[in-house]
């Protein structure tokens, strides 16, 4: 079973916006078993929007649509469907009341290109939108299925999960599609490659291995499909294991996650905190970790410390450690982390220090130049790194560095 996803907007083509839908979307559908073919954006231009969807249903069973659904002029989709179907356009009664139910509960006026919000091509089933006043409209066409949904992202999630992806798996028979990931850090892709080349080559035509590169990181998916669950997890498990054993120091966790996330349940299962003492990074590293619920258990709290002033009053740096060897230091970085395990209370901490860039950098210390060292009860570990020259990369080349160094400590007090 396949699907395309079309997203309408000038604003995703001039780069306003990011599409995070489509990927939302797409993990939903290939969890169902429905596989994505293809990925398209469109301007607000209904010959557009006409030509996508018309190429759209050459390829796919299933065409979901996103955004134009507003009540401003730009936005078309509607009328476009209409136009594409031939069908005429009607309003439909419960969508107005809804409608008019929201204006009243907010006490707003209602003006005529809110009450347009409830016409809609005669002919689409009309699904009632709970968290906004543009419905969704499915159609049935010619053994295809399109949706049109709203772009605004909570409105289109509420209507996957409660509506979409129930009825898709009601009227059709969906495979199982089964991915195994294994998350591996401190390994270039082209070496882990090579490290299980023999394994991959082993593997049936019938499982994909996927190398999924992030900085420092490589994600390894193994995904299959078929009918029977239980049995695709076995075979997968099969040359899973044999990756594994291949490449256990590299290994991080057996899972689709994040580093932090991995990181974080640890902790969590032995009862650790942490806390971050973070200069060139300004806090990135304290925002990954937070952006996981739960992350309280464990994340403690940190500093974001630029200033002299404050990697001594704060973290309890030495004005002379400071004055003798800078802030971006061995030595520095390495009274950083002690600090902050002392000043937060936590079993574990990690410092940074550096030059993120593009300047400040000296020909001793050259944009690109980090320090990061890890606290626990043994003492401090600590560790130079040498980046490029782009500020970005830099902070987050440093903080998956600073994330490693805790996952491998955490590793090694395990043995």
């Amino acid at each position: 079973m396949l699907a395309e996803i079309i997203t309408i907007g000038d604003e995703i083509l001039i780069g306003q916006i990011v599409d995070t839908n489509s990927a939302w979307m797409a993990k939903e559908l290939n969890a169902i078993g429905i596989k994505v073919k293809q990925i398209t954006s469109v301007s607000d231009d209904a010959d557009h929007i006409i030509e996508a969807l018309s190429q759209a249903e050459k390829r796919a069973q299933v065409i979901l649509i996103t955004g134009g659904l507003g009540p401003t002029k730009d936005d078309i989709t509607k009328f476009t469907l209409a136009r594409y179907f031939k069908m005429e356009m009607r309003r439909d009664a419960a969508v107005l009341a809804h409608v008019e139910e929201i204006f009243r509960k907010f006490n707003r006026p209602m003006i005529e290109s809110n009450r347009k919000q409830a016409d809609v091509p005669d002919g689409c089933t009309v699904i009632q939108n709970q968290n906004g006043t543009a419905p969704c409209m499915w159609f049935d066409h010619e053994d295809r299925i399109i949706v049109s949904m709203p772009g605004v992202p909570f409105e289109m999630m509420y209507l996957m999960e409660e509506e979409i992806l129930p009825r898709l798996k009601k009227a059709f028979k969906l495979p199982v599609i089964y991915h195994k990931t294994i998350l591996t850090a401190n390994l270039g892709e082209s070496f882990l490659a090579q490290q299980i080349e023999s394994i991959e080559d082993s593997l049936p035509s019938s499982i994909k291995l996927a190398y999924l590169p992030k900085l420092g990181q490589v994600r390894l998916r193994l995904s299959t499909s078929g009918a029977d669950e239980a049995k695709l997890k076995a075979e997968v498990e099969v040359y899973a294991q044999q990756i594994i054993e291949k490449i256990r120091p590299y290994v991080v966790v057996e899972d689709d996650i994040a580093l932090e996330k991995a990181i974080l349940d640890i902790m969590e299962k032995k009862g650790l905190t942490l806390s971050t003492a973070e200069s060139c990074t300004g806090g990135y590293i304290a925002h990954l970790i937070t952006q996981h619920p739960g992350c309280s258990t464990v994340y403690a709290g940190g500093a974001v410390a630029y200033s002299y002033e404050l990697k001594e009053s704060v973290l309890g740096v030495k004005a002379e450690t400071l004055a003798k060897y800078g802030a971006v230091s061995e030595q520095t970085v390495i009274e950083m982390a002690a600090g902050a395990k002392t000043h937060f209370k936590t079993d574990y901490s990690v410092a940074v220090s550096g030059i993120a860039g593009p300047d400040g950098g000296t020909e001793d210390k050259p944009v690109g130049t980090v320090w990061i060292a890890v606290a626990n009860k043994d003492g401090v570990v600590s560790k130079q790194f040498s980046f490029g020259n782009k500020r970005v990369q830099n902070i987050e080349r440093s903080a998956i560095a600073a994330l490693t160094m805790i996952l491998k400590l955490l590793k090694e007090d395990a043995n």
